[in-house]
């Protein structure tokens, strides 16, 4: 028994603070729900906190893939990461994950609290019973909702919740790529590490335990230093027309992705401890091999950093009100109640990982564009009450594949908390959010800056839409009027974006003049933050140095806001320093009927962008 107990009751409890359990309680949370997060590590952020070190992957590939990049609650994350900091240190980008969870109205978090017991109400669960260990607290907590975001599916699974384990046969939906017979076999684990180089040759000498490669072990896994190679940090895949290799790079500073256990184990959870000390010996033992098998290029570098928290690619999946499939994927579907989307390559990994050295690690099959996730996928099949956000939502293991990169996750994760609000706001239940109220949650997640391919903002009570728009400077294809056309990226040929004439020969001024005089309480700007480029933090040296440093060179950083009624002034404001895509700026009801915009300085680019105008 707990030294201390305490009861609390929310509107939503979200299990699990990876970014996708993150995104979904803030998302809640900003839109008026009572929300409970809990973490059962002392960081947030799961694969991408300074405990694993993983860069957070997505529809854009490794910039493969034009305008892909995740927006919404994770951009503004990665955003604030890039102004604080610069240099990428994984142990202050904890911090930057922290702020914005402990700061956000309306949202409790646990964190070094883990999940030990379900309250259930027949197929409704009611309540968790957790126990945080810093304090020696038994915390039971009580919702109307609840998210599971625990990547294992772990909370779906107390509450009776159908799941999967593993591969379905290819004929079950139709796959081509699934195997002939299902299987219980899933991804593995890995553990990173990070190398320096200390300017002179550093000396290593391979622990008892440690496993020994030889050159002909590791042939089948990219080992040298700059060597293309493709996806968690460079994916070999063997060849037929539909597998292939996207940008990416190995480097022995920053760790191997094919550095991977259990997918072959009987159970990869509950043998998650083996795994992880089986993993050690396969990190000093490939380690080893750089040092002192051959001449790799490591002669100064010295081992600075190894992980002790396994990063986990695959567990269980929590069955939904629908499936998603290989086909959803590879046809680019465009799912009527769509809510989230994805675009990484389905990527399926040797089971045996450094147990199937004759195997290549990893069978990537590419397809052009991305498709979406509907919002069947995010709610339990048989729990009345659960949502799932992140790894574990409803999908085959080939969809899987694809949508199991944090990035996806994430804003999957931002859609949950949404709909969530939602459901609570209504007075409803999730599964009636889907099929009454989808409309109203699309629109409210594109006016949070999330990206559903194709939808556009109809938002009715957006005053800008009814404008005429002008400017004196703008560019062929980046036509102010861009900034009212509904889509809030550049897709295809189409930049939706206003483009202004360089800054230094004519004023960037954009001009809305309103349909009829309004009482305006918010004005959204949606600004270019370079959606074909990463701003992510990551080990790998070349990854880091591929990106800009400080903030995307496109953002607008210095600009003017001019409200005007009967062509008289009666409201302005100035913004310096921006480094956010989104800006929200209350107005507390000033009377207008018009808006001017002038950006007077960016972070780097000559001319001015801005890709969405609303007035509320």
């Amino acid at each position: 028994m707990s030294v201390h107990q305490r009861s609390e009751k929310y509107d939503v409890v979200v299990v699990g603070g990876g970014l996708s359990g993150m995104c979904a309680a803030i998302a809640a949370a900003r839109h008026g729900a009572e929300v409970a997060l809990v973490q059962n590590r002392p960081v947030f952020g799961g694969n991408a906190s300074s405990e694993i070190r993983m860069h957070i992957l997505g529809a854009n590939c490794h910039q493969a893939k034009e305008n892909m990049r995740e927006t919404g609650i994770l951009e503004e994350i990665l955003l604030a990461n890039k102004k604080r900091n610069p240099y990428a240190s994984f142990p202050v980008f904890d911090t930057v994950l922290w702020e914005k969870v402990r700061t956000q109205k309306n949202l409790t978090s646990y964190l070094n609290t883990n999940m030990d017991d379900v309250i259930m109400e027949g197929s409704t669960i009611r309540g968790i019973i957790c126990h945080q260990s810093t304090t020696e607290t038994e915390l039971r907590l009580f919702a109307d909702l609840f998210v599971d975001a625990t990547g294992h599916g772990t909370l779906g699974v107390m509450a009776g919740g159908a799941y999967r384990v593993g591969s379905e046969s290819r004929y079950e939906f139709g796959e081509p790529t699934a195997p002939e017979e299902g299987n219980n076999y899933t991804m593995g684990n890995t553990l990173m590490f990070v190398a320096k180089d200390r300017g002179e040759p550093v000396f290593f000498e391979r622990p008892e335990w440690a496993n020994a490669y030889s050159e002909e072990d590791l042939q089948y896994r990219p080992h040298e230093n700059g060597v293309h190679a493709h996806a968690d940090g460079g994916e070999i895949v063997e060849g037929d027309e539909n597998k292939n290799q996207l940008p990416g790079f190995s480097n022995v500073d920053s760790g191997y992705w094919w550095i991977e256990l259990g997918g072959d184990y009987e159970d990869i959870i509950g043998e998650a401890e083996q795994i992880r000390d089986d993993l050690y010996k396969c990190v000093f033992g490939v380690w080893d091999h750089l040092k002192n098998v051959g001449d790799h290029g490591t002669q100064n570098l010295d081992l600075e950093w190894v992980g002790s928290v396994p990063g986990y690619r695959e567990s269980r999946r929590l069955e939904g009100e629908y499936i998603l499939t290989e086909n959803d994927v590879r046809g680019n579907r465009i799912f009527d109640d769509a809510v989230a989307y994805g675009g990484w390559p389905m990527d399926n990994h040797v089971p045996g990982g450094l147990r199937d050295l004759h195997l290549y690690p990893s069978e990537v099959y590419n397809f052009e564009g991305c498709y979406t996730i509907p919002f069947g996928c995010y709610v339990s099949k048989n729990v009345d009450n659960l949502m799932m956000a992140g790894r574990d939502i409803s999908a085959s293991k080939m969809a899987f594949s694809s949508l199991r990169v944090m990035g996806t996750c994430a804003i999957g994760g931002q859609a949950v908390g949404t709909a969530a609000a939602l459901a609570v706001e209504k007075g409803c239940s999730v599964r009636e959010v889907g099929k009454l109220h989808i409309r109203e949650l699309q629109q409210r997640l594109l006016k949070d800056d999330c990206y559903i391919p194709g939808f556009r903002n109809e938002d009715e009570n957006d005053h800008a839409r009814g404008a005429v728009v002008t400017s004196l400077s703008e560019t062929e294809g980046g036509e102010a009027v861009n900034v009212i056309n509904g889509i809030a990226r550049s897709v295809g040929n189409d930049s939706n974006c206003w483009i202004s004439k360089p800054l230094d020969e004519q004023p960037a001024v954009l001009a809305l003049k309103l349909a009829q005089s309004v009482s305006a309480r918010e004005l959204r700007l949606t600004f270019d933050s370079n959606l074909s480029r990463e701003i992510m933090p990551s080990n790998g040296r070349i990854v880091r140095e591929r990106q800009v440093k400080g903030l995307p060179h496109e953002l607008v950083c210095d600009y003017c806001v001019r409200l005007l009624k009967g062509g008289s002034e009666v409201y302005s404001r100035q913004i310096s320093g921006n480094g956010q895509r989104l800006n929200v700026l209350p107005l507390e009801g000033v009377e207008c009927d018009a808006v001017e915009i002038t950006v007077t300085k960016t972070h780097g680019c000559p001319n001015a962008r801005i890709f969405e105008v609303r007035l509320y």
